[in-house]
């Protein structure tokens, strides 16, 4: 769908050219600018590409994963990009937690995991500064302590920033992946679940609410013993050669859910690029300012009777 607003910004010049993204100074980010010449954050929607392959029997394989990232890499014309052709408005793939390649992993991290139903684990997206970044790893561990879990460890994400464009090498967050040990006193999964998500949104509280220069920066895709998120602000094509894990044999899932979004009128980042923990959606957000008008209307008419 051609966009003539976004190819009006495009032709004159690209208003994302001209973000103060204020990097050099080690402040990271500041997305989305406020209301400028054409721009106004009031008038983002969204409209995505998704796609979906699994196993009808529930069998794991590499080549179901392969598969899914063949699929994304399909979806490319239902991407964007602003001035900065190299850089997409962001990509990614769900998938079930591939434990065998976990395993592996986290041993050559120097992390003991449990039993596969025993431990959760995601990405995490921390500030490129240094002491932001040990700044918020301590205060992750602290809210898993406080929720009575276990911090197993924390392992480096092998990443290949050759492969992202300008701007998003820019503000490229340092990717990091937690491991979550269960706590005695949780019963089953589904209680480990809530406590994983209690441990995201207590942790994201209290960083939204610090004062650290890049806690924008900080994002939590996935926190899950079930399921694992690859993602970030990346072109259809670059999710794959940009996470070397993806190549990883060990690399199994019975399913693939995948993403290319194209933010229309809008700024990519690396938190808003897709799948999200559930799901992925493909369309318009129908947004605050929306509902309010719609809402307004209908007064308007019901007063005119």
């Amino acid at each position: 769908m051609f966009n003539t607003q976004r190819s009006t910004l495009k032709a004159q010049g690209g208003i994302k050219r001209h973000m103060k993204l204020s990097t050099t100074s080690g402040v990271g980010r500041s997305f989305p600018p406020k209301a400028q010449g054409l721009y106004d954050p009031r008038f983002e929607h969204d409209a995505c590409g998704v796609g979906l392959i699994c196993s009808l029997n529930g069998d794991k394989s590499h080549d179901l994963v392969q598969n899914g990232l063949k699929i994304l890499r399909n979806l490319a014309h239902r991407g964007a990009t602003g001035c900065d052709e190299s850089t997409g408005d962001g990509a990614g793939i769900l998938m079930q937690m591939p434990h065998k390649f976990m395993l592996k992993a986290a041993g050559e991290a120097g992390i003991r995991l449990p039993d596969e139903t025993a431990y959760g684990s995601g990405l995490v997206f921390f500030p490129s500064d240094e002491a932001q970044r040990r700044h918020c790893m301590s205060l992750f561990e602290t809210v898993i302590h406080e929720e009575k879990q276990i911090c197993l460890g924390w392992r480096q994400v092998p990443v290949n920033h050759e492969y992202l464009g300008d701007l998003a090498r820019l503000i490229v967050p340092a990717i990091y992946q937690v491991f979550i040990g269960r706590g005695k006193g949780v019963r089953d999964i589904e209680q480990f679940e809530r406590k994983l998500f209690v441990i995201r949104k207590v942790l994201e509280r209290r960083i939204r609410t610090s004062k650290l220069p890049q806690k924008s920066t900080f994002h939590v895709p996935s926190l899950s013993t079930r399921t694992f998120v690859y993602k970030g602000m990346l072109l259809a094509d670059q999710v794959q050669p940009f996470f070397p894990d993806l190549n990883d044999p060990d690399m199994a899932s019975a399913l693939a859910l995948v993403h290319q979004r194209y933010s229309t009128n809008t700024f990519p980042t690396w938190d808003l690029a897709h799948p999200f923990r559930y799901l992925c959606h493909n369309g318009e957000i129908n947004t605050i300012a929306v509902n309010v008008s719609i809402h307004l209307f209908i007064l308007i008419i019901i007063n005119c009777f």
